[in-house]
């Protein structure tokens, strides 16, 4: 019994032991190791999470000074929520990744401190970022966020298709007009059934502001909401209703499948050859091409004509930092952020995750140029970010209701397939962001 008693006693201290050392941060903000601790609050799930952990835990062994914690917070919009329970207190993360149409969001909350604070205390040379990248988290001036992962929408095509339908399989459709010509080639019928659609848009608000601001169409007034708080949408506009015809006619034409609003749903119903044509974000380009049985091609996104095209603005996310936190944190922070800008880090992340490198000197690493030997198609996506022209269409729209809007954009696309008219679909759109701005902006 006495040796019982012994044994339960030991593993007793050894669970308390434990238990108070769960906390390896003491209350001024260092880790058991003497570092200073860096909370990284994400949304990467998956293989993307696995990436981020390695380059975390690179970070941590290549210096003695700093030690970043990351933590997955589920999604994009979880993760936002719960920033905004804590934010402000202890209990807040030194770092926290935002998806972009959370930016207007992220500032207007007043808990943030801009990175350009760290850019001007040593003249950080800021020009190695891509600008294309960079400017959507610039507003008046000022860098609010760090660029992290970042991506476009990309026209993603089958040339197995094209061949057999006698199309040019290097020669993708740029404009709407050769894109309804080629998804009527595309189109295959079995009897009263179609067996092969044309063409495909995701029922996601994303790609409809994408087509429009392709166009050098804005999403809101005041210039995208960067001259002023955004009032009234300003997508009821020609190039709007280019978007909502182009939809439109294809669906009436029996060449446009409605893939609905899953990611996954969409990606499965091309490979399996259900389309031969969709959009699709420039950060799926290699998982389409490994898992597709047929040869794919990538392109630009489509412009009702060539000169219309302005670019492309960027999607993804940035990492943004704590204000009301202790200065030491804040410049661990930056530390670490400047770490995941070098073009060696970007090189890995841009090879791993298909994102773009958003400090460009990446593509020359020796390990990005092996990629696009074996990807080449990736580098159509950058190349289309590249020649993107930087107006205030193409530095994308800030809004605090974004999340709001996009779903009442998709209700707009998913009107068009139950016979409502482009200009009726695009109109009721306008009106409910209306309101939902007008309300934000009391």
């Amino acid at each position: 019994m006495k040796k019982i008693l012994a044994i339960l006693s030991a593993c007793l201290l050894v669970f308390l032991g434990a238990c108070s050392g769960s906390d390896s941060t003491s209350s001024n903000g260092q880790s058991a190791s003497g570092k200073t601790e860096v909370v990284f609050w994400h949304a990467m799930s998956g293989d993307l999470e696995k990436v981020l952990n390695e380059m975390v835990r690179d970070y941590n062994e290549s210096q003695d000074e700093v030690e970043v914690k990351p933590v997955f917070q589920g999604t994009y919009e979880e993760a936002l929520t719960k920033f905004n329970t804590v934010a402000g207190t202890k209990d807040a993360p030194t770092i926290m990744q935002t998806f972009e149409v959370g930016t207007k969001y992220m500032i207007n909350s007043g808990k943030v401190q801009p990175v350009q604070k760290f850019i001007d205390e040593e003249n950080y040379d800021t020009s190695q970022w891509e600008e294309n990248i960079s400017n959507y988290y610039t507003v008046d001036g000022e860098q609010y966020s760090m660029p992290f992962n970042s991506s476009t929408p990309v026209l993603i095509y089958n040339k197995d298709a094209f061949k057999e339908a006698g199309l040019d399989p290097e020669k993708a459709p740029r404009t709407y007009d050769e894109l309804q010509a080629a998804a009527k080639k595309l189109t295959k019928k079995e009897g009263k059934q179609t067996s092969q659609y044309g063409f495909s848009v995701l029922n996601y608000g994303w790609f409809f502001e994408e087509l429009v601001a392709a166009q050098g169409g804005l999403f809101v007034d005041n210039e995208n909401g960067r001259k002023g708080n955004a009032e009234k949408a300003a997508f009821n506009s020609k190039e709007g209703l280019n978007v909502f015809n182009l939809i439109n006619d294809m669906y009436k034409e029996g060449t446009f499948y409605n893939s609905g609003q899953n990611w996954d749903d969409m990606r499965a119903a091309f490979q399996s050859g259900k389309m031969a044509m969709f959009l699709d974000s420039s950060a799926g380009v290699k998982s389409v091409i490994d898992n597709a049985p047929f040869e794919v091609g990538v392109s630009y996104l489509p412009v009702p004509k060539e000169e219309d095209r302005e670019g492309v603005v960027i999607g993804g996310a940035s990492l943004w930092m704590a204000s009301d936190i202790e200065e030491e944190k804040q410049q661990a922070a930056w530390e670490f952020m400047k770490y995941l800008a070098t073009p060696e880090v970007q090189a890995e992340w841009h090879v791993k995750t298909g994102y773009f490198a958003i400090n460009p000197a990446a593509y020359e690493e020796e390990i990005v140029k092996q990629e696009w030997e074996k990807y080449p198609q990736l580098k159509v996506t950058v190349d289309q970010l590249s020649e993107t022209k930087s107006t205030p269409a193409t530095q994308g729209a800030l809004i605090s209701v974004f999340p709001e809007a996009r779903q009442k954009i998709v209700t707009g696309m998913e009107s068009l397939y139950q016979g409502v008219e482009p200009k009726e679909a695009l109109k009721r759109a306008e009106e409910e962001i209306n309101r939902a701005l007008e309300s934000a902006n009391q």
